[in-house]
């Protein structure tokens, strides 16, 4: 199977489910921290591929909770420099194989991508602090 370099917020419940679900896959798992990973702009930039940059931030982030980080009103340079700064505000897990890369964790895409376990339980990338 895959071997997925993962960053994450240590001690991130979510984070842990899908580590789980990755290894439960078949998959191994290089568990890194997102927060102390010194990132540049070109390091970062991969992860996120096409998506929106609203997309790219964390929505659980308290900056973004907040108001004080609109993510509707940052083009992608500002963001890029945002999260260099703040690692807080990336969306995460941020997951690289190979040469490809990915921001968040939505199960369907994964699993189009490196194949999960079919019967496993339901893991997504929201926050579980945000559905208390």
């Amino acid at each position: 199977m895959a071997n997925v370099i993962f960053y994450e917020k240590p001690g991130c419940a979510g984070n842990a489910r899908q580590k789980a679900l990755l290894r439960a896959s078949g998959h191994q798992v290089d568990a890194r921290d997102l927060l102390s990973e010194p990132w540049s702009a070109s390091s970062l930039r991969p992860y996120f591929g096409s998506k929106p940059v609203r997309e790219w931030f964390n929505a659980a982030s308290p900056r973004v909770k907040s108001g004080e980080v609109d993510p509707d009103k940052v083009n992608p340079q500002e963001a890029l420099v945002m999260m260099m700064l703040d690692p807080g505000l990336i969306r995460r897990p941020l997951m690289r194989v190979g040469d490809h890369c990915e921001s968040g964790f939505d199960a369907a895409t994964v699993n189009r991508w490196i194949g999960l376990k079919s019967d496993a339980e339901e893991v997504s990338d929201r926050c579980a602090m945000d559905a208390a």
